[in-house]
């Protein structure tokens, strides 16, 4: 099940690349519609909006895993060893727990979302529930991303992937 789990991580990262060159296509669209036949578009702005979400949390598994969120090394430095496992043990759980909140507060935004036919208030009127399925979908691979490192933990092997001039290092 690791495996798969990471390969997601690397489908995920890979939306996030590609949400992040759907922005730039969108910027570079939205200047020169205006500059050069000075035309704006109406809702390419939230367009390059819901991108930028897309990509933020699409890349929230693959950040966890390379130690690219903030970790209190200078605290967790300072500790003893049994101290500092009783700390992360805490730590990740209450992260499992705070993140299984969130993924189910945004499917469930999704969903009513859905439901009531919300659309967007700027001019695209794009239905809200399509952006909001990545952020559901990024939430709940965060939060399966804390309960791989949480079973990871258990088992007694390494999660988090420290490289040159991480968090984790």
């Amino acid at each position: 099940m690791g495996q798969l789990v990471r390969h997601l991580y690397r489908l995920l990262i890979g939306l996030a690349c590609v949400s992040m060159v759907a922005v730039f296509v969108i910027v570079c669209l939205g200047i020169l519609a205006r500059q050069v036949t000075f035309i704006d578009i109406p809702g390419l702005d939230a367009y390059a909006g819901y991108a930028i979400a897309a990509a933020l949390f699409f890349a929230l598994p693959a950040a966890l895993m390379h130690g690219d969120h903030i970790r209190v090394t200078l605290l967790l430095d300072r500790m003893g060893p049994r101290m500092r496992s009783v700390f992360e043990w805490g730590a990740l759980i209450a992260a499992q727990a705070l993140t299984g909140y969130l993924a189910w507060y945004a499917v469930r935004s999704v969903w009513l979302s859905y439901i009531t036919h919300d659309v967007s208030p700027s001019a695209d009127a794009t239905p809200l529930w399509i952006p909001q399925l990545c952020m559901a979908v990024g939430c709940i691979a965060f939060a399966l991303a804390f309960l791989d490192a949480i079973v990871a933990r258990l088992r007694g092997r390494e999660w988090f992937i420290a490289g040159p001039g991480s968090a984790a290092e």
